[in-house]
């Protein structure tokens, strides 16, 4: 196991609200090495205590639970350099000296920043053997700079010891779509195009831009939550049963699932894709104010996008992907609707209006499974032929002790172990179709629609957002 954590962007607010807290319970849980120790770097003057003066509040904001010893603890692990990240030279200095031990090295910075300090990193010795590289999403902001960024760093150390970061690959409910897909045979049967109509995959965040507005303006939507984050659940969903859980096995399947994109054309972009922006709105009966990006910013803040897979399995099947910020409530979840059956029996109600199965994954904030069944046990006592909806729903019990995604994720890249991480290929793969969609928005010049804030984005969003979110919505707004 690596005992050693060089850590670029120590002052951040990733750093500062997930890594170091994360590392607490870790070292609490008597997780990490007898030895373990943490050079935090950032460009802010500061020295160790100083440093540790700003930390420590925030661990215990963090982590009321946590005793002041164990935060001692970690604190007295941490020592902390000022470096410029674009002069390797800066960065080289400050990482010689741990040489000798075994070096994870974390770049929680603007991927921007990721060439010249892997080039300070290699200059210092800190990516030779056996020393790994983990990296934070985005990688890059398109195909081209991507590549840029896979060909720099991959000149300086082998791709076995890279490890890229979806965090959302770190949370148990994510962990779990591969559980119940590969583990029951009652879902394997049914997986395919023959019984399945349309997928949703919806990431709804109530937040809006705040204190991210630089980032935000270049990326948006589609570059922030889609590319990543979206792809990774819609590569669960859809990848074949991959032949063991050995790390490139899994990431082997992904990767076919990513190539198998369809491209999204000017011609159809307008009918297979929504963007949109917030406008003032009220939120749980809070005022909120719209998004103002800088002039010429393109960034949206709401996307729909549909999703077509060109191979065997799910040839024909839509798959809705759908994130935005500014909606009703924070949620993540996959909705998957299965066709009707072929031959309708009942008086009531009639065949059209008969509510197809639904299997609903809800991964946050609250993990359950739905799975929505017609039934006659949900009518009148007396009503044998008269079938209602009927929800089954699973919930896992609150309390349950989860560890948050970094805390797998830190555990997993000091043991070497890959299978929630990004491949390179996989990157490449992801950027190509995200790529075709930008530039089926340019060649379509497709309009930015406003939505008000707290509502579930722009007119034309129903079409992609899941079923019975859409079904809620008109009942609440009386439509």
């Amino acid at each position: 196991m690596h005992d050693t954590l060089l850590l670029f962007g120590a002052t951040g607010d990733l750093a500062q609200r997930y890594l170091f807290p994360s590392l607490l319970r870790l070292l609490g849980d008597g997780l990490l090495p007898e030895d373990f120790r943490v050079r935090a770097m950032a460009l802010s003057p500061h020295d160790t205590e100083k440093f540790h003066d700003i930390l420590r509040p925030r661990l215990e904001q963090a982590l009321p639970q946590a005793s002041r010893d164990d935060v001692n603890n970690l604190l007295d692990r941490i020592d902390y350099r000022s470096v410029d990240l674009r002069n390797p030279e800066s960065i080289a200095e400050a990482v010689r000296e741990f040489n000798d031990r075994r070096c994870v090295s974390y770049l929680s910075i603007p991927p921007g920043l990721y060439i010249s300090t892997c080039q300070g990193l290699a200059l210092g010795g800190a990516l030779s053997a056996p020393h790994r590289l983990m990296l934070e999403k985005p990688i890059g902001s398109d195909s081209a700079s991507a590549e840029e960024i896979l060909q720099s760093i991959g000149a300086l150390i082998d791709e076995d010891r890279v490890f890229r970061i979806d965090h959302y690959l770190g949370k148990a409910a994510v962990q779990n779509l591969m559980a119940l897909r590969f583990g029951n045979t009652l879902l394997e049967a049914v997986w395919n195009r023959n019984y399945i109509e349309s997928v949703h995959i919806l990431v709804a965040e109530s937040d809006g831009v705040d204190g991210r507005d630089s980032y935000y303006s270049r990326s948006g939507a589609m570059r922030d939550m889609v590319q990543s984050h979206i792809l990774q659940l819609l590569c669960l969903v859809a990848m074949e049963p991959p032949a063991s859980l050995e790390a490139d096995r899994i990431r082997d399947e992904k990767v076919k699932v990513l190539r198998a994109l369809r491209p999204l054309d000017a011609a159809h972009a307008a009918r297979d894709s929504v963007r949109g922006r917030y406008v003032a709105g009220t939120i749980d009966g809070q005022p909120a104010q719209a998004y103002q990006p800088p002039e010429g910013s393109e960034a949206e803040t709401f996307v729909g996008v549909t999703a077509r897979i060109d191979n065997w399995r799910w040839a024909g099947v839509p798959f809705h992907l759908v994130t935005g910020k500014r909606l009703p409530e924070r949620t993540t979840r996959i909705e998957v609707n299965l066709k009707p059956v072929t031959h309708w029996l009942f008086e009531r109600p009639d065949r059209h209006a008969a509510q197809p199965n639904r299997l609903t994954f809800q991964l946050q904030p609250q993990e359950n499974i739905q799975l929505g069944l017609m039934s006659s046990l949900a009518g009148p006592e007396w009503g044998a032929l008269e079938l209602q909806p009927l929800e089954l729903e699973l919930s896992v019990p609150t309390g349950l002790h989860r560890r948050i995604a970094y805390e797998r994720l830190f555990l997993d890249a000091f043991n070497g172990n890959h299978a929630l991480f990004v491949r390179d290929d996989e990157v490449r793969a992801a950027w190509a179709w995200i790529d075709s969609v930008s530039d089926a928005w340019k060649a379509a010049d497709l309009p930015m629609q406003p939505y008000p804030a707290g509502s579930w984005g722009p007119q034309q969003s129903h079409e992609f957002l899941p079923e019975a979110l859409v079904a809620e919505n008109r009942v609440e707004t009386g439509l």
